[in-house]
């Protein structure tokens, strides 16, 4: 299997493998953990956050501009802003490589959860990266790091659910395990339980909520990582025990409710925490607690950008080698986020003792509903905007003062034109002589960056692949 089709990246094709998996997942990871359970005081899990979004670029014609890695972009253009980094980012794509086959070599206990987007992934091979992601490959398909190394998946083009039409959300949790499995293999795909919400983003409009997290389900995720600030109890009050395992309930208009497990990343600044080992320091604080009528240790949960900023560039590494040469298998530990789970429902645990909560918001809005119906959602929510104009839908992610939509229109309407066009043309017809780019095209238009920088020359390039998308549904 090659993550490459004529040039393209390998992003569908392959969705019966893993769509409602039926195999028995449950024990991957503790049958294989380094660590009993019974003495662990408290644990703790860091994950890096790897993207470089895809552009238009190479040339002063958008219209005529090769599709490249936003890093090459840099790697050739290290004179403006801060490009001189490029190197030092392509670095970091493949340095967990070396860190854990070194301490593992040494007899240590690492552990570390990878999330690298789709685009990311695809760029590497495009700028000749291959060697990134054959060192990658080692600790990914090596049974002898399976014990230390937990990919996440993740949406492929880095789209944010609630700013990106409900019908794509599948095409890109599909396509990133297509193309992972078509890098790693479908035995290393089949390893990957939990999932990585693109700018730690949870809907909260309960329709995209529910429609997300069944997408999630149908593909075979059986946990997701998601932010503290983006949630509440069923009653509307604050997370008070983000150390342990919940359960998120997303309900519809219609009443229908689909759940998954959720690991909670606490509030804080992402890569000072991560780069720094804060985890391991917050969890060597506290100890086992009752929880669900049986006394486990808590997990203190964070994520941060692998390369982004000169505390992940610099003294993450070092920070890294520091703990792991300190830290066993017994007392305040390091675990992965399956591992961690799975060692918990060994100890007779079930999904149904966690803590239900929902989206950030929602008790709000189900106040305002007597009777379930296809409008009965909207119909609150206007109800509630009535009352108070500052409420808001499309904050829910990893900072609470960023909207994804509003400001936008101008990216927005050509991607939701786009979407629409594509699915009235190639929902029954997925010919692989267009197919294929007007998917890559309709993924790559919804990335997040394109949003995330304001309006200038990222918009830009949201607008071209729009085109693009459409040029090549009209061929």
């Amino acid at each position: 299997m090659s993550d490459l089709i004529n040039g393209l990246p390998n992003i569908f094709g392959q969705e019966k493998d893993f769509l409602n998996s039926k195999k028995d997942r449950s024990q991957l990871y503790s049958k294989i953990s380094t660590v009993d359970i019974n003495n662990v005081t408290a644990s703790w899990g860091i994950a890096l956050h790897m993207h470089q979004p895809t552009i238009p670029a190479g040339s002063d014609d958008l219209r005529s501009a090769s599709l490249v890695s936003n890093l090459q972009h840099m790697m050739e253009h290290q004179g403006i802003g801060d490009n001189h980094n490029a190197g030092v980012f392509y670095d970091c794509y493949r340095r967990m490589s070396r860190l854990i086959t070194s301490h593992v070599a040494a007899g240590h206990n690492p552990r570390i959860m990878l999330d690298y987007s789709g685009n990311l992934l695809w760029g590497l091979r495009q700028m000749g990266g291959g060697e990134v992601l054959e060192e990658l490959k080692l600790i990914t398909t090596d049974a002898k790091y399976h014990p230390y190394v937990e990919w996440l998946g993740t949406m492929w083009s880095h789209a944010v659910a609630s700013s990106t039409p409900v019908p794509d959300l599948k095409l890109h949790i599909m396509a990133w395990k297509n193309h992972f499995a078509s890098i790693f293999g479908k035995e290393a795909l089949n390893r990957v339980k939990g999932f990585s919400p693109p700018e730690m983003h949870l809907p909260i409009h309960p329709d995209v909520c529910y429609e997300y997290i069944r997408a999630l389900k149908e593909c075979g995720y059986a946990w997701m990582m998601v932010q503290e600030h983006t949630i509440e109890n069923l009653d509307g009050s604050g997370i008070s025990r983000p150390h342990f395992p919940h359960k998120l309930v997303a309900r519809n208009s219609m009443g229908e409710t689909e759940e998954i497990t959720i690991l909670i990343k606490t509030q804080g600044s992402d890569t000072k925490l991560v780069a720094q080992m804060q985890p391991y320091h917050e969890a060597m604080s506290i100890g086992r607690q009752e929880y669900a009528g049986k006394e486990i240790p808590p997990f203190v949960c964070q994520i941060g950008d692998g390369e982004n900023g000169g505390v992940m560039m610099n003294e993450f590494p070092p920070m890294y080698d520091q703990t792991f040469n300190g830290i066993g298998t017994s007392g305040t530990v390091a675990l992965n986020g399956s591992e961690y789970l799975e060692l918990l429902l060994a100890q007779g645990l079930k999904e149904d003792d966690f803590i239900p909560v929902q989206p950030i918001s929602q008790h709000r809005i189900w106040a305002k509903i007597t009777k379930s119906g296809p409008k009965s959602v909207d119909n609150a929510i206007d109800a509630i905007h009535a009352e108070d104009s500052n409420f808001n839908l499309d904050k829910g992610s990893w900072t609470s003062d960023r909207s994804w939509i509003s400001g936008y229109e101008s990216v927005l309407d050509p991607m939701n034109n786009l979407s629409v066009a594509f699915h009235n043309k190639m929902d029954n017809d997925k010919s692989p002589l267009n197919y294929h780019e007007a998917l890559l095209y309709l993924l790559l238009s919804q990335t997040s960056c394109f949003r995330y920088w304001g309006e200038g020359m990222w918009t830009e390039y949201a607008k071209e692949l729009c085109r693009r998308g459409m040029a090549a549904l009209e061929k």
